[in-house]
């Protein structure tokens, strides 16, 4: 997951390859807590691991559920509908899925066998309404008190006491609001249907009716057999007991699959995105964005489990569709509106402003951020097609939807247009897909020559891989420690006993190296070599061999394979004159010999190891010499590198100047 302040997406032209989804949200909280209510232990496959889930499993946990994980299985020994904790604060975040139903649930929980619990999340969550399934709860008998404003959480649920809950009658709750609100009765009531069948009755038009369709589906699962009237009567059997089905497995998530549906609808033009993990099988509603995808001209064909997309018509066609089916997947429409030949109206979706954030509101200005016309109303959104382009700082609002929907404007070039796309707060995809753009950028081929890159040279031990490595971890950037490759070339060819000093001997070494690069570790040939890359004498072997054009030239590719998408920060000592004079940004460090020869000495010290600073003062000046007089690519600066003497400076305050120096350069200007 990038956890950075924002991402920086380059222009994208192509996408092909395989992603494989996360489990639903929808579905993983929902099982998550039918598990936890049931008699039995459930073992969960392909339960989702995002924000949304954890906050479920530790209330779960805190609520005396017994949690097993074995391998990707996760074991859930449940209740049986009795509490095992009769007083708990649970916190929830942001996660809907989690907080309307374990409302319903532990307030009938806590009535009928004596109880009290506090439900709260953060900031966001407390602006959203549960005012309609509190009323329901109130009405049903159950004390639900509010502790911040009325008909929003947080909520305490109630009060320690017996209360005796009336269930004869049926049980109203609006439906023009949220699904969540059914969607929590349903799981909540079988746990009260002991004496007689339970009704609950909707008042208004419901929205969202296919995650209804997949919290019945689900509830059958564990034997509840919900008997529904059309949209507005549903009847819970008399007795009904929720037992495990003792496995379950957890498809993937629909909504999720509708950005990589758009992506081959934009960008599949050699060969398809196949998106595996939910295909025309899936009991999710979301799986509808595919008709949608298709009337807008995306060449669909799918299986169980799995889908495959291409694009078809293009530009993409203008469509008007109602999307109460659909309400999260939708989002990705108004992305795809931007590529279409005429206007794309979205209508019934005015539960989009009651979401994570107020999405229609978000949507229409992120949009028009990138240069769109967008016309907004209380429940429909409008977009035109986009043809002059802007490079935007998206801001994403705590929005997992709106993150993954507006990666998709980095294929402006698909319209004729060419720029980046900034996405603010990129983590915040980890409410249900925290490696959506891992994913994203396994499957996407940028522009030529539009990947970002800094180059950071100087001479050694002037503090330039320390630097770069702060700089692509700020940035979420690729890494190329060039360094290390020489480094590795070295090792490699005294393993194979070939003399430093034969240049065509260690090349044919070096080009056939198996070098594998994770994190702080570095394997060659399958040895972890790490360690012996950071010894001094190791370092001087790379200072040999780098001087050799033959060495240069076969490692030359290898670095330049390192730049992918998003970006690549490179260190070394003709990163900016020779490997990347095409950099965006060049860097030299100018620290003085004397400097160095002090930092490297109180570095080796801290180590524990024994050094001479006169020793080391040499040494440094006399790889200066080596590496500035060199035939093949000298030490020098690039004509257009900043200079920058970091003798006095601090890694953090080296770090800002060179952030500041790359906003500049951008075309998006300063995070506020």
């Amino acid at each position: 997951m990038f956890d950075t302040a924002f991402l920086d997406l380059p222009p994208l032209v192509r996408a092909r390859g395989t992603v494989r989804l996360p489990g639903s949200k929808s579905i993983s909280n929902r099982v998550l807590l039918l598990a936890g209510l049931a008699e039995g232990t459930t073992a969960v496959h392909d339960l989702l691991d995002s924000d949304d889930t954890r906050v479920m499993l530790a209330a779960l946990e805190q609520l005396g559920c017994g949690l097993r994980r074995e391998g990707e299985v996760l074991h859930v020994s449940g209740l049986g509908g009795r509490l095992h904790t009769r007083e708990a604060r649970l916190f929830l975040g942001n996660a809907g899925t989690a907080m309307r139903p374990l409302t319903a649930a532990l307030a009938v929980l806590a009535a009928t066998q004596g109880g009290a619990f506090e439900l709260s999340g953060v900031a966001r969550m407390h602006e959203r309404p549960i005012g309609d399934l509190v009323d329901a709860l109130r009405a049903l008998g159950c004390p639900v008190a509010d502790l911040g404003q009325p008909g929003y959480p947080p909520l305490r649920v109630g009060d320690g006491a017996l209360h005796a809950l009336d269930t004869a009658q049926p049980i109203p709750v609006r439906g023009d609001v949220s699904s969540q609100f059914l969607t929590a009765l349903l799981l909540a009531l079988p746990l009260v249907s002991g004496q007689g069948p339970v009704v609950i009755e909707v008042v208004g038009e419901l929205i969202s009716k296919p995650y209804i369709e997949i919290t019945l589906n689900l509830l059958a699962r564990f034997g509840i057999h919900v008997q529904r009237e059309g949209w507005q009567r549903f009847t819970i059997p008399q007795g009904s007991a929720y037992r495990t089905p003792g496995r379950i497995h957890v498809e993937g998530d629909a909504s999720s699959a509708s950005y990589f549906i758009a992506l081959g609808a934009i960008a599949g033009t050699d060969a398809p995105v196949r998106i595996e993990g939910v295909g025309f099988d899936a009991i999710q509603g979301d799986i509808r964005f595919v008709e949608a995808a298709q009337a807008m001209g995306a060449q669909v064909s799918g299986g169980p489990g799995w889908l495959e997309v291409r694009r078809g018509a293009w530009p993409l066609k203008g469509i008007t569709l109602d999307c109460n089916h659909i309400p999260d997947a939708a989002m990705t429409l108004a992305v795809m509106a931007l590529y279409a030949d005429g206007p794309t109206r979205l209508t019934n979706i005015a539960s989009w402003r009651v979401k994570e954030t107020d999405r229609i509101a978000a949507m229409a200005t992120e949009l028009r951020q990138l240069g769109a016309t967008v016309t907004e109303g209380p429940d429909f959104i409008e977009v035109q097609p986009l043809h002059a382009w802007r490079a935007p700082l998206i801001h994403t609002y705590d929005d997992h939807r709106m993150a993954m929907c507006l990666s998709l404007a980095a294929f402006n070039p698909l319209a004729g247009a060419s720029v980046p796309v900034r996405i603010a707060d990129p983590k915040c995809v980890a409410k249900t897909f925290p490696d959506y753009f891992e994913a994203l950028f396994s499957l996407v081929e940028p522009l030529p020559g539009a990947v970002p890159v800094i180059a950071v040279d100087g001479p050694t031990a002037s503090g330039k891989g320390t630097l770069a490595a702060e700089l692509a971890e700020r940035l979420g950037y690729h890494l190329l420690d060039s360094g290390a490759l020489y480094r590795a070339a070295a090792l490699a060819a005294r393993a194979a006993g070939v003399a430093l000093g034969d240049g065509a001997g260690v090349a044919r070494v070096a080009a056939a190296m198996a070098l594998r690069f994770q994190g702080q570790q570095v394997w060659l040939d399958g040895r972890d070599i790490s360690d012996e890359l950071r010894l001094e004498t190791t370092g001087a072997m790379a200072s040999q061999v780098s001087v050799h054009p033959a060495v240069r030239q076969a490692l030359h590719d290898v670095q330049l394979s390192f730049a992918r998408v998003p970006g690549l920060v490179a260190d070394g000592r003709d990163m900016g004159t020779v490997v990347f004079p095409g950099a965006a940004l060049k860097v030299f460090l100018t620290a003085s010999a004397d400097e160095r020869a002090e930092r490297r000495y109180k570095q080796l010290i801290s180590k524990g190891i024994s050094a001479n600073i006169d020793s080391l003062r040499a040494d440094i000046r006399a790889r200066d010499e080596r590496d500035m007089n060199r035939s093949a690519a000298p030490l020098k600066p690039a004509e257009d590198a900043v200079l920058l003497d970091n003798s006095q400076l601090g890694i953090e305050e080296s770090v800002q100047r060179c952030l500041g120096w790359w906003h500049e350069r951008r075309p998006f200007g300063r995070l506020a």
